[in-house]
């Protein structure tokens, strides 16, 4: 399970996207982005963290470190802006946090060359869950210790908001030509060959087993926590075997 810490001190929202985390000293000594319940799409951008955070680290991508956060609305007394305050006072309880990677760079495509063995990987991975957030305007990528780090995947699985439509959701392609790694002629099919055997039903309930309780209880539809996992599941593990087949807008690339 994902290590749970307390935040002891809010040191700053973060002001980049519309979800405005913040900056968290915790109980454990470490400083972290804390992603609110409260905020955005609440929960489910939480949970589509955890899903492709996780699923990423154990195909091999580098996602900053995750953990749950417990929040005492009570860090918020002092904070000036009142948004944030909004955020502090809705939020209490399990929210979700990751390591903040200090010093890590925005990707500047111009600035940093990627093979296209990697950006491969990434494009595979990003068609799988479907993320639509990762274009050349908004990469959701970090240049850290001179490496890719990709951070935030809350807007993925678009399926989730719609569980009757999930499998007609989850069946439709993916569009890459946005993509922010699509001029380095992204090697998809070596990246499926590599990735897809690994999306096995033992792994994606390992995955799913890391979202908390509290962000599934009382999902509509679903009697019990472990119903709702199974649902996440499902249309990852139909999708990681022909997703590849799926993505468009690479043509010309390679």
């Amino acid at each position: 399970m994902l290590k749970e810490v307390n935040a002891t001190r809010f040191i700053a929202p973060l002001r980049e996207g519309g979800s405005l985390p913040g900056l968290v000293e915790a109980d454990d000594f470490e400083t972290y982005v804390l992603k609110f319940t409260g905020a955005g799409q609440g929960r489910k951008t939480l949970i589509a963290e955890v899903v492709c955070g996780e699923l990423a680290r154990r195909l091999g991508l580098r996602v900053p470190r995750l953990v749950t956060i417990g929040l005492d609305p009570v860090l918020g007394v002092g904070e000036p802006d009142e948004r944030v305050q909004d955020l502090l006072r809705s939020s209490g309880g399990t929210n979700l946090g990751m390591d903040f990677l200090s010093g890590a760079l925005g990707f500047d495509p111009l600035a940093f060359p990627v093979d296209a063995e990697e950006a491969g990987r990434i494009v595979w991975f990003d068609a799988l869950v479907n993320n639509v957030d990762r274009s050349w305007r908004n990469p959701n990528l970090l240049r850290w210790h001179g490496e890719l780090w990709l951070i935030d995947h809350g807007a993925t699985m678009i399926w989730h908001h719609n569980w009757p439509g999930a499998e007609a959701s989850a069946a439709r392609p993916y569009d890459a030509s946005d993509h922010a790694l699509a001029a380095f002629a992204p090697d998809v099919a070596a990246a499926a060959a590599d990735l897809a055997p690994l999306v096995t039903e033992d792994l994606l309930a390992e995955v799913t087993a890391e979202i908390p309780d509290v962000w599934l209880s009382d999902e509509p539809g679903f009697a019990a926590p472990d119903e709702v996992r199974r649902a996440y599941a499902r249309p990852l593990l139909t999708r990681a075997a022909v997703v590849h087949e799926r993505i468009t807008g690479l043509e010309g690339t390679r």
